[in-house]
């Protein structure tokens, strides 16, 4: 039986892969493993997952070589190079690759207008970039903000996983590449979106896919600063389609 470690910061796909692992009847404590980035063991507090805090470049190899696969669940670490080339490691990624790849997909999306969904790959030495496994667009639709659409993508990703989990723990599974090197954003890239310049001129539409882009409640993201009290003043819209 297959040794596996799951890499992740997102409760909601680690305790989808746990239900789907125990209705395979491959729970057992000693084949998984679960670990997260530090300062996410919070977020597992309910889950009923046993979890451990890891920092992947702090450990050595012979950690990891303990494992036959690693599955990377919305995992915020990059994984060295020697961990690649070592296990086989997979990830569940929340944007189309090649497509917007790196940080935070379904906020370019809205902006750049490029495709958005799920995409399950292996990992390779550059960031969301190996053979695709299996991946699945979703609509963006004009009222949507970014967690209506990372939702969406959530969504698709617990499909796939159900639909190929078996093969992916087998190693059985039939990849392609993607056609092209498509494009990356990176998390400096999102932060110099988030200060918004009440003097920049742009169109309403600009503005408002700015702004939705943006509104991830509960999360703070777009501000701008009050002139008077120096303050962050934070930023989000609200959005419904005529019934």
């Amino acid at each position: 039986m297959a040794r596996i470690l799951v890499m992740t910061d997102n409760p909601l796909l680690a305790c989808a892969l746990r239900d789907m692992a125990a209705d395979m009847g491959l729970a057992v404590p000693h084949q998984w493993h679960w670990a997260c980035a530090k300062g996410s063991l919070p977020l597992f507090s309910s889950s009923g997952i046993e979890i451990d805090e890891m920092r992947l470049n702090g450990f050595p190899g012979e950690y990891w070589e303990r494992f036959d696969l690693v599955i990377s669940a919305h995992c915020k670490q990059l994984f060295p190079a020697e961990m690649v080339r070592t296990v086989r490691c997979i990830n569940i990624h929340p944007g189309l690759n090649p497509h917007n790849r790196g940080w935070f997909p379904q906020v370019f999306s809205i902006l750049n207008g490029l495709p958005v969904g799920a995409t399950i790959h292996e990992i390779d030495e550059q960031l969301d970039h190996g053979a695709i496994i299996a991946q699945e667009e979703v609509p963006v639709h004009a009222w949507d903000t970014s967690k209506d659409v990372y939702d969406r993508v959530q969504k698709a990703e617990i499909s796939l996983l159900r639909e190929h989990l078996p093969t992916i723990l087998s190693g059985t599974y039939k990849t392609t590449l993607p056609a092209t090197e498509g494009n990356i954003n990176l998390k400096k890239d999102f932060n110099s979106l988030l200060r918004l310049d009440v003097n920049e001129q742009m169109t309403m539409g600009q503005a408002i896919d700015r702004l939705r882009a943006l509104t991830h409640l509960p999360y703070r993201n777009a501000y701008f600063i009050d002139p008077k009290s120096g303050k962050k003043v934070f930023v989000s819209i609200y959005l419904q389609p005529e019934s």
